[in-house]
């Protein structure tokens, strides 16, 4: 990166650039704008430090005189930095007095770079370098880069506004950055690579680079360029080469930490030698950094503990039990029961566990350690308190594995019977609680139901928490039923019992409960107002709650979805998708779900359907009841094989699932669902009209119209309304159609459900216009939203067509094969409702989406 080139107007040698360099205006700007004397960027190795000082040096003005010295981090005496430095500025003194003057009595616009300052502490050498910074001529400016921050009078520099520090986190790549270095894979593969690559290094610019190398960007039928222990190398010859063992070590057992602060490391390594430990890491431009923001707590750089984390480490165990007894001495039980894992100290694990509530199931990774856990000691587990046994099932539940959760609860009769009736009652209202939310998961609603109001009636005030279950049970199985005005009651009294107890986390679970509910009333905007400020208030708690945040998020994201705004939509599906993987929430289906949507609506089914087979098996590796995710799966799938007109399998499906909700064994829809029978009931009178085989169609979906109408569905109205309007076109009934499609969009309208209206247009684009509504002032899709549906790659084949180039002369000056010239002109047809490229290059003109 710091090859030597020849410059014609300026003496000596100056750096280029790598190949493979990407220019960041965001960065460069403001540094080459900045009228500060000193230019500082202070970061770990592989930031892009060096990258960055010799952008700005190659852009100097012409008459400014550069001196670039690299000095690769090394340890230099003061005399031999003095003799480089008076070489680099052609001085003819070397000595300090003789250096200092020089720079004082510069006539010429001067730049100079010390690019990798000394990485090992040089008291002399530093001292040298603040009072050459001292010197305050406007002919000289100082660009300066390292690991470390030399103490420097970096305050009196700041307070005269003669510093700029670069933030250290600026350096970082983003997800956009990322995706342009991709630039030979398509835009939609190349978001998604970079956001994986994002996610792989944190944006840490070697990283990014090493990812390159290895192939992370998706183009897997190339061979390796770099091999897989590159970043082991990396870190061997930048990181370890220049610690001494012991602060090898030390750094090795804080990168397996999940935070840390000085007062653990005195703990670990030693009363004050741990605090001066962790003060040479950290000056030492160590990939150390604020845990989550913090004053206190610090961590490794995410993406390298997760490479320690991965390597054999036997006498880690010992580490992990001096951090145990740590943390439980500070009370913070949740760091304490981890590291006790981690040391395989299971039954100091086991014991720990009586300081957790319920609420500890919605921290980070609290969870999944209750998995691990349960996986390793199972039986133990069940013989400590119903508390503990309260605890387990519930996180069974949460992570969708019912039949163990139906076990776990079970246990519950080993304590049994209480010393007193009042225990007794209790318990046996604990156990109808738990057992009335396994009924609920699985679909067994009456069952369940009256589990509920049992222990409804019988828990005391003590087990507020099981309280607050159970109303929120039964508001879902309210909402279920269409019983929206029960819903909101129950919804109502369990909002109120949670802020009396200030529980913010319960108060979170029962707001999405609320959010269901606007949404069925069709308050979508009021939905995501709530959320949004639900999400707002747990961001700033600490511990975080991501689980409930990464439900948030999905929901979240349903509600772009369903008013038409994509991109944010897919935010939401994305950042919800990662939470709820990391957690193990079942929930992460709808993550999955969102985004196979949000494919079709781009009419890249093939994805879509990837997306689904991918939540499918995502299910299975994780033992969850195939009644959680059956039925949903079946029925977004049946949406897309009516969009692609493939009915037949629709009806399969639909015949099939039906039967799984109708009946005297019939089930309940899972609870994040709540349309999805109804939805079910009018797919498959679609199917049946499209094969031929309805009997008495409009009366089916007239008596479903009604149904929703008198309990204040006003989503499921909309949707019942479109397919009314779809069904009488396709019977000839075009006053019925036209009736029902007005009173439809003018619904969606006021409702804002988009969404509702674009899946009419996927399965029958010819209907607005064959009725009669695509009248001038009313039509049926609007041009921005239009243009957003066209990727911008979409929009540069088309403009080549209009200019009358063939299908290769565009994949020649676009740079992509023949055949994605022809898929790009397939989806651009359809997008635009025509058959033919003059067809697409005429309506483009009339929406403007052309010249």
């Amino acid at each position: 990166m710091t090859a030597m080139t020849p410059c014609l107007d300026r003496p000596g040698l100056l750096p280029r650039l790598s190949s493979h360099h990407l220019s960041r205006d965001r960065l460069t700007e403001p540094l080459l704008a900045s009228t500060a004397r000193v230019k500082l960027l202070c970061a770990p190795a592989g930031s892009g430090k060096s990258a960055l000082l010799i952008e700005c040096l190659l852009r100097a003005p012409e008459q400014c005189h550069v001196c670039w010295l690299p000095l690769a981090g090394a340890s230099l005496s003061v005399g031999e930095f003095r003799q480089r430095l008076a070489h680099a500025l052609g001085s003819d003194s070397a000595d300090e007095p003789g250096l200092l003057a020089y720079l004082a009595q510069l006539q010429t616009p001067t730049w100079l770079c010390l690019d990798d300052y000394c990485r090992t502490p040089n008291p002399e050498l530093d001292l040298l370098l603040d009072r050459l910074l001292a010197i305050s001529s406007p002919m000289v400016t100082w660009w300066l880069s390292g690991r470390r921050r030399p103490p420097c009078n970096w305050p009196r520099l700041l307070l005269a506004d003669e510093l700029y520090d670069c933030e250290r986190s600026t350096l970082a790549f983003t997800q956009t950055e990322i995706a342009r270095l991709l630039h030979h894979l398509e835009p939609e593969h190349a978001a998604r690579h970079a956001g994986r690559i994002v996610e792989l290094s944190g944006g840490w610019c070697a990283g990014v680079r090493i990812a390159l190398l290895q192939k992370c960007d998706g183009s897997r039928n190339e061979q390796l360029h770099g091999r897989p222990d590159t970043l082991h190398d990396y870190l061997e010859h930048e990181l370890f080469s220049i610690l001494t063992p012991e602060l090898t070590e030390a750094w090795r057992v804080l990168a397996h930490l999940p935070r840390f602060n000085a007062r653990l490391c005195d703990h670990l390594f030693g009363a004050g030698e741990g605090a001066q430990c962790l003060n040479t890491l950290q000056a030492l431009g160590c990939f150390i950094e604020p845990w989550k923001d913090s004053t206190d707590w610090l961590q490794i750089f995410a993406p390298l503990t997760q490479l320690m984390r991965e390597e054999q480490w036997p006498e880690g165990r010992s580490w992990h039990r001096r951090a145990c007894q740590w943390f439980a001495a500070e009370l913070d039980w949740k760091a304490a029961f981890e590291q006790a894992l981690l040391a395989q100290e299971f039954e100091v694990a086991v014991s720990l566990l009586q300081h957790f509530s319920f609420e500890h199931l919605f921290e980070e990774q609290t969870v999944v350690l209750l998995l691990r856990l349960h996986e390793r000691q199972g039986e133990e587990l069940m013989l400590g308190s119903p508390q503990l046994v309260g605890l387990i099932s519930a996180a069974l539940l949460f992570a969708g594995r019912f039949e163990q959760a139906g076990e776990c609860i079970g246990y519950l009769s080993r304590f049994m019977p209480q010393p007193s009736a009042l225990n007794q009652g209790q318990l046996i209202a604990r156990w109808q609680a738990l057992q009335g939310w396994l009924l609920h998961l699985l679909g067994h609603i009456e069952p369940s139901r009256a589990h509920l109001l049992e222990a409804l009636s019988e828990l005391g005030p003590q087990l507020w928490s099981a309280r607050l279950m159970c109303l929120s049970g039964l508001t879902q199985q309210a909402l279920l039923r269409g019983e929206l005005d029960v819903a909101h009651a129950l919804n109502r009294e369990a909002l109120c019992l949670a802020r009396a107890q200030g529980s913010l986390v319960f108060e979170g679970l029962l707001e999405l409960d609320h959010a269901q509910l606007l949404e069925q009333r069709g308050a979508s905007g009021r939905a995501e107002h709530l959320l949004a400020n639900m999400h707002d208030l747990l961001a700033q708690r600490q511990p975080l709650a991501e689980p409930l945040l990464g439900r948030i998020a999905l929901r979240r994201g349903r509600l772009s979805l369903s008013q038409g705004e994509d991109a944010q939509a897919a935010e939401y599906f994305e950042s919800g998708l990662q939470m709820c993987l990391r957690s193990q929430d079942k929930r992460v289906l709808y993550g999955f779900l969102g985004l196979a949507q949000l494919a079709a609506n781009r009419l890249d089914y093939a994805q879509a359907f990837v997306l689904l087979r991918d939540a499918e098996r995502l299910m299975q590796q994780r033992r969850i009841p195939d009644t959680v995710y059956r039925g949903v799966l079946l029925h977004i799938s049946s949406h897309f094989w009516l969009q692609q007109g493939r009915p037949e399998l629709a009806r399969e499906a639909l015949t099939r699932v039906l039967r799984h909700y109708h009946g005297s064994d019939a089930r309940q829809a899972p609870p994040a669902t709540l349309e999805l029978i109804p939805s079910l009931e009018y797919l498959l009178v679609l199917t049946d009209v499209y094969l031929g085989q309805a009997q008495s169609p409009v009366e089916r979906l007239e008596c479903q119209l009604q149904w929703a109408r008198q309990r204040g569905m006003s989503r499921l109205q909309a949707q019942l309304h479109l397919a009314l309007a779809e069904v009488a076109w396709l019977t000839g009934d075009l006053l019925m159609a036209r009736r029902s499609l007005q009173e439809g969009v003018t619904l969606i309208e006021r409702c804002n459900l988009q969404q509702t209206l674009r899946d009419l247009q996927l399965r029958q684009p010819r209907l607005p216009d064959a009725i009669g509504r695509a009248e001038p002032g009313h039509p049926l899709e609007s041009e921005p939203s239009l243009q957003n549906r066209l990727s911008q790659r979409e929009i540069e084949v088309l403009e080549l067509v209009a200019l009358g180039n063939s299908n290769q002369q565009i994949a020649d000056q676009l740079f992509i094969s023949l055949h994605t010239v022809k898929t790009h002109a397939r989806r651009i047809n359809g997008k635009l409702g025509v058959e033919r490229r003059t067809q697409a290059v005429a309506k483009a003109k009339v929406l403007g989406l052309v010249d």
